[in-house]
């Protein structure tokens, strides 16, 4: 299992739609993501900055890298955009954080 931490930023007042989307992610999506290797993914919001932090599990032999190019990710992204600070393409902006500690 490979351990994987970044964060993302969610622009002001929209946390409960960013919420709900999640909470109804396409099952097609969902599958991809399973596929590419992520064995979980979790995201967690620190309202007061709007900081997202994001935590997956990826199988050792996983292709998340290759996910960007998937025509149903570039569909999500689209359809996440106005909720968070993207790049020119749509993707989220991440910030990969580096590993200091495990228990």
């Amino acid at each position: 299992m490979i351990p994987v931490a970044f964060t993302m930023k969610l622009l002001p007042g929209n946390e409960a739609e960013y919420e709900k989307r999640h909470q109804q992610i396409w099952p097609e999506l969902e599958n991809l993501l399973r596929k590419a290797g992520i064995l979980s993914y979790h995201i967690f919001l620190d309202k007061p900055t709007g900081t997202l932090f994001a935590f997956q599990s990826l199988s050792e032999d996983n292709h998340a890298g290759s996910l960007a190019g998937e025509t149903i990710m570039k569909k999500w992204w689209d359809f996440m955009a106005d909720l968070m600070e993207t790049n020119p393409d749509k993707s989220p902006k991440v910030q990969r954080l580096q590993k200091v500690y495990s228990l």
